[in-house]
């Protein structure tokens, strides 16, 4: 047939290659703290754990493996606000995942800061589920 078919990216974005691909497995540098956020989702979803840990600064990068947890599924992302600061930015973003059979949500305001043209996840904070 020839030709590569083209697939959706797991951040939302039509088509993978054009979207968290070409930083995940094209070696391009995230132009903004939100592009490195939704390809760490995506790579979060494809259990790429290497990814993960260039992409995690340094000073608070975890040692262990990122993606242990077989039983977890990602289904879906959404970015309430990018917010960037000069070479520092905050995302907040709600990701939905099945655990166990149980439907979870994670809320966070993560922290990026830009180091010699490229970004960086440094930590996140969660903020309270409202009533």
């Amino acid at each position: 047939m020839g030709g590569k078919t083209t697939s959706a990216c797991p951040c939302g974005g039509k088509d993978y290659a054009g979207c968290c691909g070409r930083f995940i497995e094209g070696g391009q540098l995230a132009g903004t703290a939100e592009e490195l956020m939704r390809s760490r989702y995506t790579a979060y979803v494809l259990r790429d754990d290497a990814y993960l840990k260039a992409t995690w600064h340094p000073s608070t990068r975890p040692a262990d493996n990122l993606v242990a947890d077989e039983g977890l599924k990602w289904l879906g992302l959404e970015v309430r606000r990018h917010v960037p600061d000069g070479d520092r930015a905050t995302v907040e973003f709600v990701a939905r995942c099945k655990s166990g059979g149980r439907a979870q949500r994670l809320h966070e305001v993560s922290s990026f800061v830009r180091e010699d043209g490229r970004w960086y996840y440094v930590d996140g904070s969660f903020p309270e589920k409202g009533g």
